[in-house]
């Protein structure tokens, strides 16, 4: 595998088949993985902190005042699953009257702890130890993999292999197991290893691993001290760009005082929770007793809908509610609503390698161009819910 050659063809139908796990447990080498359950936090900050010590108890509450930070975008940064922007921290201070530098916290600080801190965030019932030992082995193979052929650039393995870098980060950095990614990405990740089907991937890798050929790797994507080190850098890069801005304490802007005076005087509306769970991740239009409390910058068009089942993974559970505005539109790095007949499917909004705006579920695994889409059936979610 040394050398970089014409990627082959894969069979398919092996790759959609059920796949069996190998043993990935601790005792299958002596170079055990240690899992780091904290690894998807890689931003802990004070957002959260700040927001309820200004009197905002709920997160909704402060996405009403800073309108340029899509509401799924700034949970994701609350909960220190993305690093926010300098730029985006600005707007989040800006909304407290703090200052942007209150918002940033020091990981060696005496007494922190990332697990005490990402408690209110971490859900459980989503971990599952063969899965993630057996992604941090994929991970660290692939890593291995580029690091045998200088060959295998990111513009290679896009071009000639399907594997975009968004996903290739992706899975280098042990995001979900095999038997989570879609035929095409199994597909590709087949013909970057040079094996025909997937229970031949996991054999090589299990193989990898057991020989000790995977060490070093391994603990690049799973080391706790990996991951505090990166939080830490960029944690410093963003006090930097900060420092950069020449920002002290601020008070709230025009546009949030503006804002802020009009929910003074919001007299809230309530909307119906809609959603009965379908097959293939679909929502029923069907209506319930149940209602919500409308964000302020809900349209008159705007409804609640019960998520159902998890289909965007564990951080939008079937228990929460999505407020969707059909006159908002689909805005990446927040969620949409996609009208199909009678029901909704959600999605995750971004933009693929070629610039077009794309949704995205997990289960079902798929990808929905919404540019081919009729606007007036994809609808932008404003706002969520969580019981």
């Amino acid at each position: 595998m040394g050398s970089l050659t014409k990627p082959s063809k894969v069979r398919v139908a092996a790759i959609a088949a059920p796949m069996r796990r190998k043993d990935f447990s601790p005792a299958a080498a002596s170079n055990a993985i240690v899992l780091d359950p904290n690894r998807a936090f890689i931003f802990p900050n004070r957002v959260r902190e700040q927001r309820q010590r200004h009197g905002l108890q709920k997160l909704m509450a402060l996405s009403n005042l800073i309108a340029e930070i899509p509401y799924i975008r700034l949970s994701k940064i609350e909960r220190g699953e993305v690093v926010a922007r300098a730029d985006e921290l600005v707007r989040i201070a800006g909304a407290l009257g703090i200052a942007p530098h209150d918002l940033l916290l020091d990981v060696d600080a005496p007494g922190f702890d990332i697990a005490t801190w990402a408690e209110p965030f971490r859900d459980m019932t989503a971990w599952n130890e063969a899965d993630e030992r057996e992604a941090v082995m994929v991970g660290a193979a692939l890593r291995v993999r580029r690091s045998q052929d200088r060959a295998l650039t990111i513009a290679v393995l896009d071009r000639d292999f399907g594997l975009p870098a968004v996903i290739l980060s992706r899975i280098e950095n042990a995001q979900k197991p095999l038997d989570r990614w879609n035929a095409a990405t199994l597909a590709s990740l087949c013909r970057v290893f040079g094996v025909e089907d997937v229970p031949t991937l996991r054999a090589t890798v299990t193989a990898q691993y057991r020989r000790g050929e995977l060490d070093g790797f391994v603990s690049t994507v799973t080391d706790p001290e990996a991951r505090l080190a990166r939080s830490r850098e960029r944690i410093a890069t963003l006090r930097t760009a900060l420092s950069a801005l020449n920002e002290g304490r601020v008070a709230p802007s025009k546009a949030v005082r503006n804002t802020a005076a009009a929910l003074a005087t919001y007299h809230p509306r309530e909307l119906r929770v809609h959603g009965a769970a379908l097959a293939g991740g679909l929502i029923d239009f069907t209506p319930s007793d149940e209602r919500v409390e409308a964000p302020a910058r809900a349209g008159p068009r705007a409804f609640a809908l019960r998520v159902c089942r998890a289909t965007l993974g564990a951080g939008l559970p079937a228990s929460a509610v999505v407020v969707v505005d059909p006159d908002r539109p689909a805005v990446a790095g927040g969620l949409a609503a996609i009208r199909v007949g009678k029901a909704y499917r959600l999605v995750t909004v971004t933009f693929d390698r070629n610039g077009a705006t794309t949704g995205y579920s997990v289960t079902p695994d798929m990808e929905i161009n919404l540019d081919t889409l009729d606007p007036a059936d994809v609808a932008g979610v404003i706002g969520a819910i969580f019981p």
